[in-house]
Parts: structure tokens; sequence; C-alpha cells
């Protein structure tokens, strides 16, 4: 900061020095003055502009920020591509929060059932969480388009790791009931779909699409447990291919 303040008091000098002005010590200690004022004006506006981020003002200072997912806006070959696109960004904002709310529900009842010892009350504490999870969940699911489902489904992986039928086949039977309902309402969806988003053009399609909601504050930020949420993805052009 000291550096910047003689820099901008060097320029006046030689301003003032080519205009043939004389300069007194007084008129130097007024202008140091001066030129600190405006910077500690300058310092406050970035600090209220910037109060819910980062102002660095040491070289040296570190910050750690969370790991983020650069997509670029996406590329289309044509208009379809372009409609598709933005009827495809309907349905998964649609789909992803019924994803998110069943991450949180699964993390929680795992969280609590790790806690109760007793294989009577931890029998009862799930039945009596999937009643509830039900009268929350399950009802909205069964009005789901099949592509909404389908998105659904491959959130789930994306956002647990394991794919529905995974969650019916879990041999400690949490929520296994609740689960062949909700494999019930996709009858025509594959239920061992997962989410590679790496190489599958509409789950290339979800990502993108997620990251840049992400990106607007459109949609709540929750991480892929993927190795592919891990690694930046190829910059790839949108392209669907027409149904015959």
């Amino acid at each position: 900061m000291l550096i910047l303040v003689f820099k901008q008091v060097n320029y006046v000098f030689l301003v003032l020095m080519k205009l043939r002005i004389q300069i007194s010590l007084p008129f130097v200690f007024m202008l140091i003055s001066l030129v600190l004022q405006a910077q500690d004006k300058e310092w406050i506006h970035l600090g209220k502009q910037y109060e819910d981020g980062y102002l660095i003002t040491n070289p040296h200072q570190e910050i750690h920020l969370d790991t983020i997912v650069l997509f670029p806006k996406p590329k289309f070959t044509n208009n379809y591509d372009r409609r598709y696109y933005a009827w495809f960004r309907k349905k998964t904002y649609k789909a992803y929060p019924y994803a998110v709310l069943a991450k949180e529900k699964l993390d929680s009842l795992n969280a609590s059932i790790d806690e109760i010892e007793s294989s009577r009350k931890r029998r009862r504490y799930i039945k009596d969480k999937q009643k509830l999870f039900e009268e929350q969940f399950a009802e909205d699911v069964k009005k789901l388009t099949r592509t909404e489902g389908r998105i659904l489904i491959k959130l789930i992986h994306r956002l647990t790791g394991e794919t529905v039928n995974e969650h019916i086949q879990d041999k400690r039977g949490k929520f296994k009931a609740f689960w062949y309902r909700f494999s019930a309402s996709f009858f025509k969806i594959d239920l061992d779909l997962e989410y590679h988003p790496e190489n599958v053009m509409e789950d290339y399609m979800i990502e993108n699409i997620l990251q840049q909601a992400f990106l607007y504050g459109q949609l709540e930020r929750h991480p892929s447990v993927l190795m592919s949420g891990k690694l930046p993805l190829p910059v790839r052009e949108i392209h669907i291919e027409k149904k015959k």
C-alpha cells in the first residue's frame, strides 16, 4: 500500500515540476495525507462492494476455497439441439430437488441408526422414518414424467454413489419397501442407470445444466460423490439424435 502511495505522490511531483511550481515540505505532507484519505475511502467502498467475498490486500495471503467445476456455456449445432436443451433443463430442474431430498433423508437415516444399538428399536425407527419419507416424497415422484424419472434415477447415483437398484438390494433393509414402491413408478426405466457425464451426452447435459444453475444461484449446490465429479470434463458440443 505504501509503495502505491509513493508512486502516486511521485507522479504528482513530476507533474508539478513540469509546470515549474515550487514544492514546500508542508505541501508534501498535505499531499500524502490526501492520497491516504482517498485510498481509505476506496478500501471502504471495495469492502462494502465485496462484503460477502474476499478482499486480498497482502500478496502472500492464502485463501482456501471449495473445489468448483468450470463449465463453458453450451454450444449447439442447430436450433433443434438448442430447443431440446432448454426443454431438458426444465426437466432437470424439476427432478433435482427430489434427488437432494432422497440423499438428505438417507444420510440422516444412516447417521441415526448407527447410534441405535437395539435391533428392535432400529427396525421401529426405520419404519417410522420410512412412513414420513413416503408422505413427503412418494406421491410427488409418481407425478414425474419418464424423462424426469430417468434424470432422477441418474441424479440419485450422482449424489449417493449407488443406483436405485443397489438401494433396493441393500442387505441391511433400510427403506427397502420404499424403494420398491418408488421403482414401481418407473416400471419402464432401468433402475441400474448410472451417471457418467464424462462419456454420455445426456449425463453431460445434466451436469452442464447443474453447474450453470449452481453458478447463478438457481439451484443449491450439492457436489457429485462420483470420481467424475472430481475431474474436469472435456468441452463438448451439444448434439441430440432425433428420434425416428
